[in-house]
């Protein structure tokens, strides 16, 4: 299945909200696997904000990280490699091997020194390949069908 089309099948959540947070910092892709870049986007939450699961899918890490908690869920139905996406920083409340579905709580935002106010990085993978979050949380356009009789 194409990324495209895969992206538009899944029926994705914020992972925090409602309403849609504000974006802080949007993705900027690495030019090469070690260059600068932001791998993910920086989403407004208070410190202690549920996050939530944005998809179906299993806890496959959570725990610190470079001194701060990230969890990690990989995606149910997303292909091979799965697509896996990621949350600090964060404090987890579930376990690897958690399997859960949309919408379950599986971390709260930790205060961090990752943005310069309180908020959750969210990151996307297929492998080792960076990808934009915000794709996931893009809908089929709306289509107009004529009314009945007119």
């Amino acid at each position: 299945m194409p990324l495209t089309t895969l992206f538009l099948a899944l029926a994705l959540l914020w992972p925090v909200g409602p309403p849609p947070p504000e974006i802080l910092r949007g993705w900027l892709p690495p030019a090469g696997p070690y260059a600068a870049g932001h791998r993910g986007v920086d989403l407004a939450a208070p410190p202690g904000a549920p996050v939530l699961a944005p998809a179906a899918g299993t806890v496959t890490f959570a725990g610190p990280v470079g001194g701060r908690g990230v969890v990690t869920l990989t995606l149910s139905g997303t292909g091979a490699p799965p697509l896996r996406t990621t949350f600090g920083p964060v404090a987890p409340l579930v376990r690897p091997g958690t399997r859960v579905s949309p919408g379950t709580p599986i971390a709260r935002v930790a205060e961090g020194a990752h943005c310069p106010v309180s908020c959750l990085h969210w990151g996307l993978l297929r492998g080792e390949k960076y990808l934009n979050p915000l794709r996931l949380t893009r809908r089929a356009p709306s289509r107009l069908l004529p009314l009945p009789g007119g």
